[in-house]
């Protein structure tokens, strides 16, 4: 099984975490990453509120926001348990997370979210 890669919290960069974030489907999981106290697997997110979404779309997604070093992931049998790593990223990042998140809200709480 291949390794899964996290960036060292120095490497992750402004432009990979807006890459990671230029897609409404990965900002939504991350904020249900975000707010859940257990880690979420990927088949959590097989059926979004708005959506149905493959499992092979979604374990891209997963990649995507993992190696921008948005979330951390860890094997445990045949699953992936998904963390958030916002807290490590605010010393470095401060609000931008944050920020970007309540930027997509307020579009969406304007109805112009897909």
């Amino acid at each position: 099984m291949k390794p899964l890669q996290h960036p060292a919290i120095e490497d992750v960069t402004v432009e990979g975490i807006l890459h990671a974030l230029s897609d409404p489907v990965r900002v939504q999981i991350l904020k249900e990453i975000m707010r859940s106290s257990a880690p979420k697997t990927c088949s959590d997110f097989l059926n979004l509120p708005d959506r149905v979404v493959p499992k092979s779309t979604l374990s891209q997604h997963f990649r995507v926001l993992r190696e921008a070093g948005l979330i951390r992931s860890e094997r445990k049998g045949v699953e992936l348990r998904n963390t958030p790593r916002c807290e490590e990223l605010k010393p470095r990042f401060g609000q931008l997370i944050g920020a970007i998140l309540a930027a997509y809200a307020g579009e969406y709480a304007q109805g112009k979210g897909d």
